[in-house]
């Protein structure tokens, strides 16, 4: 996975000969890796700096446990997925993990390549997630460039308004209806309306 910032694989555990051995075979596989003595020690030392994803245990005596650190990253918007690796797991337990939204739940020992394949599938759903949220932000920066009237116009063309319709309304020729349009079309680099319509979509459901 070719990144311009490599992730980060996060190794939450309290068992320390556990972390290592787990480090080192992430490391053998080309990842970069920090490991954690527990949910709180996570918490208090992960800085949302790049991509990533969590490999954690369930239960970690003297701290938060594993689902309830998922609980707590599932607010923010810049979560990282998590796989779970738990040497205590049974069915519930991993189907409450995976409806919280747990890329797997895996349970200890694991093979190599289950453990590996979890990981690689964890840092494309967050590559993706970034990706969704990239693009949000350049949506919204395209329509703050919009003009007062640039956003009435696009208001009016997503409902399917036609230009001399618009222009009657806006008290304005329909040439400048047109002129706006195109405005509004540039800056949301887009040449169709059926493309607008899917902005305004994405728009409204934020």
């Amino acid at each position: 996975m070719t990144r311009d910032i490599q992730a980060v694989v996060h190794v939450v555990d309290d068992d320390e000969s556990l972390r290592t051995s787990l480090a080192r075979l992430l490391g053998s596989a080309g990842h970069s890796v920090r490991t954690y003595t527990g949910a709180g020690d996570f918490l208090l030392n992960w800085q949302a700096d790049g991509p990533g994803c969590i490999l954690l245990d369930v239960s970690m005596p003297g701290g938060p446990s594993g689902p309830e650190l998922q609980q707590a990253l599932a607010q923010r918007v810049d979560a990282l997925p998590v796989v779970f690796l738990t040497g205590q797991g049974d069915i519930d337990m991993g189907v409450d993990a995976m409806k919280a939204g747990a890329v797997d739940f895996l349970t200890k020992p694991v093979d190599r390549d289950v453990l590996l394949g979890a990981i690689d599938a964890a840092l494309v759903r967050d590559q993706a997630c970034r990706d969704a949220r990239a693009r949000d932000l350049a949506l919204h920066a395209s329509y703050e460039s919009l003009s007062p009237r640039e956003r009435e116009v696009f208001a009016q063309v997503i409902i399917g308004r036609l230009n001399k319709q618009i222009a009657y309304d806006l008290g304005t020729s329909e040439r400048t209806i047109k002129a706006h349009r195109a405005h509004v079309m540039d800056k949301f680099h887009v040449q169709r309306f059926i493309d607008l319509i899917k902005i305004a979509g994405r728009l409204g459901n934020e």
